[in-house]
């Protein structure tokens, strides 16, 4: 490694430790050369995960949307922006570990949703709602049937959701 101060080309190691949870490497340097000391980081290269969008439209995938989708969708909801994140951190080292180069806004509108369906059910169809572009309230109700069932207990917690909602 080069140093910054000097441009020796040659940097010796002083300490090593773990990062950002294991997910890089913290080395503190020092230049033998002038005496200066710095510190590098040395990540995983992570392949850049372009999104296609419904138009055909491709762009960088940016988790952060991801993030604001659901935050918006567990508005008012019990849900810790820990769990939130958890879910981003979830869908994003699964698309990572398919290896695609790209991956539709669909498959991942998909994968949120049944992240949210586990979590938190109200969450769940107020992202629904806005990812499947409900045109009408018949397409939410018939949404909100498909995840309860149609039995008389469900009907009952189709009930509570609807109250929950308001």
């Amino acid at each position: 490694m080069k140093c910054p101060y000097c441009d020796e080309p040659d940097t010796k190691v002083i300490d090593s430790r773990p990062s950002e949870e294991g997910r890089a490497i913290r080395r503190r340097r020092e230049c033998p050369a002038c005496g200066k000391r710095f510190t590098t980081y040395e990540k995983v290269e992570e392949m850049l995960l372009m999104v296609v969008k419904r138009d055909g439209r491709r762009e960088s995938f940016d988790r952060n949307k991801i993030l604001n989708g659901i935050i918006r969708a567990c508005e008012k909801r019990p849900v810790s922006r820990a769990q939130m994140e958890a879910i981003v951190d979830d869908v994003e080292r699964g698309l990572n570990n398919m290896m695609e180069k790209e991956v539709s806004t669909q498959f991942i509108g998909e994968v949120v949703m049944d992240h949210l369906k586990d979590l938190d059910e109200v969450a769940y169809v107020r992202f629904a709602s806005v990812y499947r572009q409900f045109k009408d309230v018949g397409t939410f109700i018939a949404e909100i049937e498909k995840l309860l069932g149609s039995s008389t207990s469900d009907k009952k917690k189709l009930k509570k959701l609807a109250e929950a909602e308001k």
